[in-house]
């Protein structure tokens, strides 16, 4: 298993014909390096494909996932939001389920029956 410390999510969409090396220079653009252990997960504009690229420590690994249908809950960049925003294990995994990971600390608890 390849070890994850940080997921950072890039606001602002790609072209997912973007390969390796044209995402890890956004993630130099976007987020200054591309830091050993860390995960950038990118969005195309429909907000129904991702791609993850991952720097190892050695390497770099690139990930894609698409949704047949609906799209994942992405953040888009504008001008009162910023370029880039951390996320926890839990709202990554419940992002590319396609759930609503920006509403997990809501959904732990039912105040209304």
């Amino acid at each position: 298993m390849i070890r994850i410390d940080a997921l950072w999510l890039a606001t602002t969409p790609i072209d997912m014909r973007m390969g390796t090396e044209r995402l890890l220079a956004r993630v130099v653009q976007v987020f200054g390096a591309a830091q050993a252990h860390h995960g950038y997960l990118f969005a195309n504009a429909r907000g129904n494909r991702m791609k993850l690229l991952l720097h190892d420590g050695f390497g770099m690994w690139c990930a894609a996932r698409r949704l047949n249908q609906g799209g994942f809950e992405w953040p888009r960049a504008g001008a009162d939001r910023a370029t880039s925003m951390t996320l926890t294990k839990q709202q990554f995994d419940a992002l590319v389920l396609g759930l609503p990971w920006s509403r997990l600390e809501q959904m732990q608890s039912i105040t209304r029956v």
